[in-house]
């Protein structure tokens, strides 16, 4: 067979019928060896067209060659960025792990479409390859998350080119509870939102407490007063306040300031999937600080956004939107919405108050 790099790429589909033909296993593998080095040789050099022929050409030998030689052909083809794209989409899928890992793990021609196609059909090995990818966007990992078990899960946490949707970490916490390896990982990740993270500290051993000094050396001191502070529900932990939770913070009181914060913006808010704008809006609709509505926010049962709802006098329409908010974070059962509804418009502004106030008291109390 011969291969000029001048004129190979257009005869090659002529020379390789032959091959398939009329060849022995073992020509069927050497032509692969063959044009796997020709593609790897010009690969920066070759125009989109040319390409297109090498995927053909590397389809028709992957229906032809033994699972040893696909798993080579991926191992070579993987960290290429101009790689055929359908056959490293083939590859991708292929149910063996040592043919399929080395794409999922390295290719850059797989886009998130096809990671997210591979995670929800593929075995777990399938998706510890796609965990250790450089880059992971947050379609990705939620997928991951749901699907993967223990060594999954860790191996995406761990990667610090991973990123995860607050649904994500939603259940991460949830998956958290009682694995303190876990629990740690996920508390050290640097977006994990602060409601999640005020409730994964709650419910922190000891040995993740310690873990989180320990990892925290300069908030030390900071640590245990936000463990008391989240294992009260009373408090705020600043350990957990991320940059995304202080630009929402302040995008909302500069709205309040300027009189443009009304029922209408919150519900958008709510509406968009935005907790901490949600949450300090509602906050400073009832005049009360944002860690007493957060609290009143992240109880299990919905009575507390409907006592700062009623305060601020918001419409269902928008206390619907808020509730839904909260199911979508929690990942839990959904909440009951017509009696929801029948409670939100049988409470009294009045008594809606008075219960407001005895949340004030338990936030203002010194801490045991």
């Amino acid at each position: 067979m011969s291969l000029k790099p001048e004129t190979a790429p257009e005869s090659l589909l002529d020379e390789l019928q032959t091959t398939l033909a009329h060849g022995t296993v073992a020509r069927r593998v050497e032509t692969l060896r063959r044009v796997t080095d020709l593609f790897i040789n010009g690969s920066v050099n070759y125009s989109n067209e040319q390409i297109v022929l090498f995927d053909d050409v590397f389809q028709c030998l992957l229906e032809h060659i033994e699972n040893s030689s696909k798993a080579l052909l991926a191992n070579r083809l993987a960290p290429i960025d101009t790689a055929p794209p359908q056959t490293i989409r083939t590859l991708a899928f292929d149910d063996l792990i040592e043919v399929a890992g080395p794409v999922l793990t390295l290719s850059p021609r797989l886009d998130d479409d096809t990671l997210i196609e591979t995670a929800r059909s593929k075995s777990q090995a399938h998706l510890l390859a796609i965990s250790n990818r450089k880059t992971l966007s947050g379609a990705v990992t939620d997928v991951l998350v749901l699907r993967g078990n223990d060594e999954v899960i860790q191996s995406a946490v761990n990667n610090p080119g991973a990123e995860f949707t607050e649904r994500g970490f939603t259940r991460l916490v949830s998956r958290a509870e009682g694995d303190d390896n876990l629990s740690t990982c996920v508390a050290l990740r640097p977006n994990i939102p602060r409601h999640l993270y005020l409730k994964l500290v709650a419910k922190a051993s000891d040995a993740v407490r310690q873990r989180l000094e320990a990892a925290n050396p300069q908030q030390a001191k900071e640590i245990p007063i936000a463990v008391k502070e989240a294992t009260r529900r009373a408090r705020s932990a600043p350990a957990a306040v991320t940059p995304d939770t202080t630009i929402a913070h302040a995008l909302v009181k500069s709205l309040y300031q300027d009189g443009r914060l009304d029922e209408f913006q919150l519900a958008a808010f709510a509406e968009a999937g935005k907790f901490d704008e949600t949450n300090a809006s509602l906050a400073a609709l009832a005049n009360v600080s944002v860690s007493v509505a957060e609290n009143m926010m992240i109880e299990t049962r919905a009575e507390g956004v409907m006592i700062l709802a009623k305060v601020s006098g918001l419409s269902w329409s928008t206390v619907r939107a808020i509730i839904n908010l909260r199911d979508d974070i929690s990942g839990g059962e959904p909440t009951d919405l017509q009696a929801c509804k029948d409670t939100y418009e049988r409470l009294r502004p009045s008594t809606a108050q008075q219960v407001l106030r005895f949340h004030r008291m338990q936030q203002s109390a010194p801490a045991a």
